[in-house]
């Protein structure tokens, strides 16, 4: 309950600051001044902030209350929040603000408008009246630096330049917020202003409501003679107050403000001081708790904690405190959000009304030649003694230059520095001069800067872009680390781009983890072009001079080969020296330059050492500071061998060059080679479909690529990765190639653990190869049916095997059990080790003798990621290659390796190596081509020839020939060679709607026209005027005499021309042309409000029709329009708008697709004016509808189809009559409806979608009935029935109902033909008994009259008055009855009371009071639910409270095994605190369900209560949190999903997609875009569904899984055109028989039903025609 004991402290509970972690230090700043602004790392922000968010619903929060660490550190910008309280000082007064200075050097500062409502309203009158007022006086006048005063964090404000401002508020009725009338106490500190002058006193603001303050005159002279501000205290004046005297509960309050009174105020716990109305400024008598290096931890008030960090230690007692020490300190600061108060035990505010000692102004600037250090914090800074004996503090960033240059030795206590004051702060400051970095004369500023390698920089100076000439060298500072690289500014807010690729020698991924903000950095210029404003600079330069401690190291031949020594390791590679030179070469070896294989680049690093010597490792780039090497043996190879190209010049089509991925982007990667040549790879870079680049390539990958073509003009390289075209053809001999280098590699790392000898677990590895049998312990078995092993041979290492390879022996596995093992593979990196328990492996055989290139069956039994084990038949273990090039990096699921799956291999090595495998290759296996298909749009143009070179430009008059004229465009041949094309939009300028503009223009026409533009040849793209192949394009021109055309803006209406010849079926939407470059949407629902049209539109919109329409908007990709020819739809309730159905539920009603992208719900109610049995059989999806909006609320849209609302006017005839609500149903009336549900307590009948009624059994039948699944038989759910309203309870809302014949003229709903007896037919049976019988059973009832309790006959007369109501009150009851009346009367009440007593021991009666229930849970106790209808017992009783204590009752009773059980009573308790308890409630019985159930289970249980409570935004904060706490589990995605749907949310269900497929792992996107799609048709876009489909079969076209699944919902949702054309390109697929066989019979089962004879047997000839084809290939 940690939760608690931060919002409701109490004695002995110490509560852990949430602040005081450690920061995470960043990168130096070179900034002498930068006091207000010391972030924290983002990503400890991002931390704090995940974990606030959670705390809310984590249950496990044991850790909060371990005080075993406490960790203090200051105060920081980040820990402020709204709402803060803060002790401030006042350092600045203007006109219109006030400069508060803060703890730990934060500032702030309080608007004018935030004193008090009294100054307020005096600025207000001021202002009003123009003229000044003499009782308005200014900030100046009334605040002086120095003074101390409360105040309360408003706003936090970030600017553009990244700074954070900090808005305050000394307003008493903000910053006393929290205090109260009944709170406020004698003796009490508050502060207050000054709202108006009395004869005797002044009334005093302090921001309590209900209480008027007063301070008599005599308590303020001795205050205002101190001050000397006046005769006068004046109003909007800040005091310290004393409240002397309370009076009227509070009404009333006495001030004092006299300087002893304040000063020796004390607050106590007689005060009442509460965690919620405690005020900064209090000074309080606290007992130390805690005593850490950063501060002390105390306790205060006898509930409270708080701490105090080192800034705030009296100096003079720094050393001295110890626990349980009482000592007196001053409140800083209260967070109302993490609930941490801060303290002060400085002696200065101690005293209440002081102000604390200042550096006087003009000792701020000066330098103090010595200055002693105090103490060292490293995380921090240092404390220094002035000479004057004055504290100073500096911060660890302006220690020194840089944090490589910083020496934490040299800041010992008693050392000396030289040090500059700037404010309250101290810094170390070699050098006091500043240099003028902008000059604004306008604003009269001078921005200067005083870092010091700008300062003391002896480079030019860069001060205009004239003087950026290409090979200057200058000093800058970053301001902007993004993706694309770096923007350095200069002098005179001069700025430059540095791209990513001349960040580094070396590929740099993430510049912003590189550079920081404010770095100052040496760049050269590359590029300027001064008109525009742009700098393109390096921070690659050309001639750098020689490390300082390097002597006489003459830099390395590129290429040549070396020897190195380790001698430091690093994140991103080895730090080495080169023996050559004796050591004096330093250089480095990054990580993925150790191997060609990925894999063993991070183990070699792993395993490397200080001192270790790597032989033969070549020199690949030396800029002259900085070398790289490289141990990629592919890529020495190919330097070695010449196979390389040195400069750009040597580079050919066609050549095939050995390189490394050098950076991986989304539209392609980039190849790095030898000698510093670079190419791109674009995405269509593999054989395979490319989704993502990332999946198929990662940096520092060794590749091959081939030249496909170069660009001398740019430079540029463009490459081809494929597979097909950079092998040589033999993939087993480059395969085996691969393997074999893999395990020299591996061999040189175990010879090197194997010589190190240190440790026993390396020499363990070094032991353990494939085909080793050990004798191993069970130690424990997984939930996934694995087994961990150990023993002594396997100390210190993992040992596993998978549940397939314990050879079904998973039941015999049991801890301390002892078993025999076969080795398959070892994981050095991970110090894993992959057994097999198989009989088959552990079998000893004879083994074979085999010859090389044999092939063989093998079985494949592990899967590393370079390699896979397999076994061969004659008992060998042989390793396979995965990958058959360095480029083959990816694979389909379908094609991956899988343990157990038999394979084909051919054995290259028959001798079992150091690593106890042979060595194998995979056999063939076919191919999959992908081949693209262009888009429509690539297309448009076909018929324009090819564009040859030209000199026109824009605006040039040209005279052609019209060639062809085309629907939205014409052709122009202008003369024999070039030929141009005109727009649509390019004809007229006054277009009438509905005509066609081109259709004036005829072939063989001269025109003059205007040149407006050209497209590329290629993409038909339209290309600037700029462009370099503008001279090579297609000429697009005018002819309208007024040429000009503006982008419409949003709710622009426009004339533009249909695009496609018909109306695209598939996308549901009209395609126009604005304009050549501009294009736009207009979705079905938006072409017209008649549904005629909207059933039809290809027929009334055609190729190249003129048409006006709106602006709604722009598409997601923002490269289409969204236009609308209906105008914009407002959806308001009571209007009448069209609408497409969207789906179909059975019983509930339909959903239907309204205008601009909205859904709205339509019950089956609101279907017809007349119900039917079938209210659902004329509605299909996708048929047009009018609808009427019955209302429009928190974005869920209610409508209605009856023609009595569509159309009130027509007046015709409504059977059933619409019921809004209960009052609209009287007693006796009869009504139509629907059966909701059958259940225990009656029938429930739908009289609307929110009213439901209740049919009691005995009102059902005339017959009596057992067994009630026979209600359920003749009652289905949903079937049209006709009842009579018996009773109506309003208040309530509880109606009940009868569908006996007799009450609605009906048939019974049960037929005689059932045999059942009637209610009346056992009366009569029973007046036939015999007399004897009757006497029996007299005496029977009165024996159990006798031992009848009295719970018994309150039940027993309930069950009474629900059978048999009394008759209604007669007046012949009044007559004297004779004897046989009588006789007749008793026997009558003995029949009821057999009836009675028959009822109560039916087994199928429900309780029917608390007595019933409790006997009910005594005999079940594990039924949850028994305890459920228990608590819906209390419930419909209103009891509340009794209902919670069932439930809680339920929890200690349910055994602790029953773990559903369990939960179904906690999801009931979470029920009923959403339905009647707060949220406060409902969230301490969450954080309890997540400690005591599965925590995913529960979180989903909450999020559906949210949703069927229509508490959507408590759900989705929810969904938010499930999808941080699991966001590996893949039905968290789906269920958000499916309530982003539910709710209509498209836009939003599609990026979370794109977030699922980024957090789960690839195996699963397959079925998750699947599960997606299955939702999207259910409640979202089919047309997207569809997308999703097609987009998924594409890159896995053998998933028949995903087909049957697409075909299936096509079937359901589709037409019949579509669903054969996905069956046609099934059964074209190249499949296994066993797959097409079952695509087959699913085709024919269609067309059976479905289709005609003639289909029928078109796919039976198909399905022939492909048997006959693969038996002819298999004869072949």
């Amino acid at each position: 309950m940690a939760s608690m004991e931060e919002n409701f402290p109490r004695g002995g509970i110490q509560k852990k600051p949430t602040e005081g972690k450690a920061p995470n230090t960043k990168l130096e700043r070179d900034n002498l001044f930068d006091v207000h602004h010391e972030e924290k790392s983002q990503k400890r922000k991002r931390s704090q902030k995940d974990q606030g968010k959670q705390k809310k619903f984590k249950a496990d929060n044991t850790a909060a209350a371990k005080e075993s660490f406490v960790n203090i550190e200051p105060l920081m910008i980040e820990a402020l929040c709204e709402g803060m309280l803060l002790l401030g000082c006042i350092k600045e007064v203007s006109d219109y603000e006030l400069v508060i200075s803060l703890p730990n050097g934060l500032s702030g500062f309080v608007p004018v408008t935030q004193i008090s409502d009294a100054y307020s309203k005096l600025l207000s009158k001021q202002v009003a009246q123009g003229e000044l007022l003499e009782d308005l006086n200014s900030l100046v006048d009334m605040y002086s630096p120095g003074t101390l005063v409360r105040c309360i964090v408003t706003t936090i404000e970030k600017s553009a330049d990244g700074r954070r401002s900090i808005k305050l508020s000394i307003d008493p009725k903000k910053v006393n917020n929290g205090l109260n009338a009944s709170a406020l106490a004698s003796g009490m500190l508050l502060s207050g202003f000054v709202s108006s002058v009395e004869d005797h006193g002044y009334l005093i603001d302090i921001g309590v409501s209900g209480t008027n303050a007063f301070l008599p005159r005599q308590k303020a002279q001795n205050y205002i003679k101190t001050v000397k501000r006046g005769s006068d205290l004046k109003i909007g004046q800040n005091l310290d107050c004393v409240v002397v005297e309370v009076k009227n509960e509070g009404r009333v309050v006495l001030l004092s403000i006299d300087r002893s009174e304040v000063a020796s105020s004390l607050a106590t716990e007689r005060q009442n001081w509460s965690l919620s109305n405690l005020l900064p400024g209090l000074v309080v008598k606290a007992r130390v708790q805690k005593v850490t290096p950063l501060g002390v931890k105390l306790s205060f008030l006898s509930y409270f904690t708080g701490i105090v960090d080192f800034m705030h230690m009296d100096s003079e007692k720094s050393t001295s405190y110890s626990p349980g020490q009482v000592v007196k300190a001053c409140i800083l600061s209260i967070n109302p959000t993490s609930k941490v108060v801060r303290l002060t035990l400085r002696q200065a505010f101690l005293h209440p009304g002081g102000s604390p000692n200042q550096v006087s102004n003009d000792r701020i600037g000066a330098v103090v030649e010595e200055s002693t250090v105090k103490a060292f914090y490293k995380q921090f800074g240092a404390i220094f003694e002035l000479d004057d004996g004055t504290l100073a503090f500096a911060r660890l960033k302006h220690l020194s230059k840089t944090r490589k240059s910083f020496k934490p030795g040299a800041f010992k206590a008693g050392c000396k520095h030289k040090c500059r004051i700037i404010d309250y702060i101290s810094y170390t400051l070699p050098e006091n001069w500043c240099r003028v970095r902008a000059c604004n004369p306008a604003g009269k500023k001078l921005i200067l800067t005083l870092k010091k390698s700008l300062v003391q920089s002896k480079l030019p100076v860069l001060s205009n872009y004239e003087d950026a000439k290409p090979g200057l060298i200058t000093h800058g500072f970053v301001v902007c680390a993004r993706e694309f690289g770096c923007i350095v500014k200069f002098y005179n807010d001069v700025k430059g781009l540095v791209p990513k690729n001349e960040l580094s020698s070396e590929p740099i991924s993430s510049p912003d983890k590189v550079f920081h903000e404010g770095q100052v950095v040496k760049v050269m210029v590359l590029k300027c072009e001064p008109q525009q404003e742009r700098l393109l600079l390096s921070f690659r330069l050309s001639s750098k001079p020689a490390l300082e401690d390097k002597k006489e190291c003459t830099p390395k031949k590129k290429q040549e080969m070396v020897d190195v020594k380790v001698l430091k390791k690093k994140d991103n590679g080895l730090e080495v020296s080169v023996l050559e030179d004796e050591g004096n070469v330093i250089a480095s070896i990054p990580t993925v330059h150790l191997s060609d294989f990925v894999a063993t680049c991070k183990l070699l690093w792993h395993c490397l050492q200080e001192g270790d010597v790597l032989p033969r490792v070549m020199c690949l780039s030396d800029n002259g500071e900085r070398i790289i090497l490289s141990r990629k043996s592919a890529v020495i190879s190919a330097v070695q061998e010449e196979q390389v190209v040195r400069s750009f010049s040597e580079i050919q089509p066609g050549m095939l060059l050995t390189g490394y991925v050098r950076n991986v982007m989304p539209f392609g990667v980039f190849v790095e080679f030898p000698f510093g040549v670079t190419g791109l790879a674009p995405k269509s870079m593999s054989d395979k479909f490319v989704t993502d680049t990332k999946d198929h390539f990662v940096v520092g990958q060794t590749v091959i690529a081939k030249v496909m073509s170069i660009d001398e003009e740019k430079q540029r390289v463009l490459l081809n990765l494929k597979v097909s075209e950079c092998s040589s053809g033999d993939s087993a001999a480059e395969s085996f190639a691969l393997l074999s280098q893999y395990f020299k590699e591996m061999k040189e790392i175990r010879n090197l653990l194997r010589r190190r000898g240190e440790s026993s677990m390396a020499q363990a590895l070094c032991e353990l190869v494939p085909g080793k049998e050990l004798q191993l312990v069970v130690q424990d078995v997984k939930e996934d049916g694995s087994a961990l092993f150990g023993g002594s041979c396997v100390t210190g290492l993992t040992v596993t095997a998978t549940r397939y390879h314990l050879g079904g022996q998973d039941k015999k596995i049991i801890p301390g059990g002892k078993t025999k093992a076969l080795v398959l593979h070892v994981d050095a990196l991970t110090s894993k080790v992959y057994v097999s328990l198989r009989e088959e492996l552990l079998k000893r055989r004879a083994k074979q003798r085999l010859t090389e290139n044999s092939q063989h069956y093998a079985v494949v039994q592990h899967i590393a990621e370079e390699f896979a084990i397999v076994s061969l038949e004659a008992g060998h273990l042989a390793a396979i290659p995965i990958a058959s090039h360095f480029n083959d990096t990816f694979r389909f699921d379908s094609e991956k390796l899988k343990v157990g799956q038999t394979i084909s291999a051919t054995l290259k090595v028959v001798k079992e190596n150091d690593h106890g495998v042979l060595l194998a290759v995979q056999g063939s296996a076919k191919k999959n081509v992908f081949v693209r298909v262009r888009n429509e749009s690539e297309t448009a143009l076909e018929e324009v020839v090819a564009a040859v070179k030209h000199s026109l430009s824009l605006g040039d008059v040209v005279t052609g020939t019209v060639k062809s004229v085309k629907p939205t465009h014409v052709t122009v041949a202008i003369d024999d060679k070039l030929t141009g094309s005109i727009h649509a939009s390019r004809i007229l300028d006054e277009v009438p709607i509905g005509s066609f503009p081109t259709f004036t223009l005829k072939a063989g026409q001269k025109v003059t026209a205007r040149v407006v533009g050209g497209r590329d040849v290629n993409t038909h793209r339209y290309l600037p005027i700029t462009h370099p192949h503008f001279t090579q394009s297609i000429p697009e021109l005018s002819i309208r005499p007024r040429e000009g055309f503006f982008p419409p803006r949003s709710h622009v209406v426009f004339s533009g021309y249909v695009l496609s010849s018909q109306y695209n079926i598939l996308k549901d939407w009209l395609e126009v042309e604005v304009a050549p470059d501009i294009r736009g949407r207009v979705p079905h629902l938006l072409l017209s409000l008649n549904t005629k049209v909207l059933k039809h539109p290809e027929k009334s919109f055609k190729n190249g029709q003129a048409i006006s329409a709106t602006v709604t908007g722009t598409d997601v990709t923002e490269t289409n329009l969204c236009l609308s020819l209906t105008g914009i739809q407002s959806l308001e309730q009571d209007t009448v708008t069209v609408g497409m159905v969207k789906k179909v539920t059975q019983r509930i009603g339909l959903t239907i697709a309204l205008p601009g992208g909205k859904t709205g719900k339509v019950s089956i109610f609101h279907l017809s004016d007349t119900y039917t049995e079938d209210p659902l059989g004329d509605f299909k999806v996708g048929k047009i509808v009018r609808c009427y909006i019955l209302s429009n609320e928190n974005g869920k849209i209610q409508l209605s189809l009856r023609q009595s609302r569509l159309n009130p006017k027509s007046k015709s005839k409504v059977e059933d009559v619409e019921i809004t609500c209960i009052k609209d149903v009287k007693k006796g009336q009869l009504v139509r409806g629907y059966v909701k549900s059958v259940t225990s307590s009656g029938v429930f009948f739908g009289l609307s979608p929110s009213l439901l009624g209740r049919i009691l059994f005995q009102n059902v039948s005339p017959y009596f009935v057992q067994k009630h699944s026979l209600y359920e038989k003749y009652l289905p759910e949903g079937k049209l029935l006709t009842a009579k309203v018996l009773s109506v309870n309003g208040k309530e809302k509880h109606i009940e109902l009868s569908l006996l014949p007799e009450d609605t003229g009906m048939s019974s709903i049960l037929p005689e033909s059932l045999g059942l007896p009637r209610y009346d037919a056992e009366e009569e049976k029973r007046e036939t008994d015999d007399r004897e019988k009757k006497e029996q059973v007299k005496t029977k009832v009165k024996a159990k009259r006798r031992i009848r309790n009295s719970e018994s006959e309150h039940a027993y007369s309930r069950i009474q008055c629900l059978l048999f109501p009394s008759p209604p009150f007669s007046l012949f009851q009044l007559k004297k009855q004779t004897k046989k009346e009588k006789e007749l009367e008793k026997q009558q009440k003995e029949k009821e009371l057999c009836k009675l007593e028959a009822a109560l021991m039916d087994p199928s009666r429900q309780p029917q009071s608390a007595d019933d229930f409790d006997r009910l849970v005594l005999s079940s106790p594990n039924s949850s639910i028994l305890w459920l209808q228990y608590m819906a017992f209390h419930l419909q009783a209103t009891e509340i409270e009794k209902a919670r204590a069932v439930a809680e009752r339920a929890l200690k009773t349910i055994s602790f095994r029953e773990e559903q059980e369990k939960l179904n009573v906690w999801v009931a308790l979470l029920n009923l605190e959403n339905m009647y308890g707060t949220e406060e409630a409902l969230m301490k019985v969450f954080e309890r369900a997540v400690q005591y159930n599965e925590p995913l289970k529960v979180f989903q249980h909450l999020c559906d209560i949210y949703a069927n409570s229509e508490k959507y935004k408590q759900a989705e904060e929810l969904y938010h949190t499930m999808l941080r706490r699991f966001r590996q589990e893949k039905s968290v995605w789906l269920k958000y999903a499916s309530f982003l749907l539910k709710q209509g949310q498209t836009e939003a269900t599609h990026r979370l997609l794109e977030r699922a497929l980024k957090a789960l792992p690839t195996k699963e996107h397959v079925d998750v875009i699947s599960r997606f799609a299955q939702l999207e048709f259910r409640f979202g876009d089919p047309e997207h569904a569809k997308a999703l489909f097609e987009s998924t079969l594409s890159s896995y076209p053998k998933r028949t899984d995903i087909w049957s699944i697409y075909i299936d919902i096509m079937i359901k949702h589709g037409s019949q055109k579509e669903v054969r054309d996905i069956f046609e390109r099934v059964v074209h697929l190249s499949l296994a028989p066993k797959k097409m066989k079952f695509l087959f019979k699913r085709y024919l089962d269609y067309e059976k039903k479905f289709g005609t004879t003639e289909s029928v047997l078109a796919v039976k000839r198909a399905a022939l025609e492909y048997v006959e084809t693969k038996t002819s290939l298999a004869d072949i």
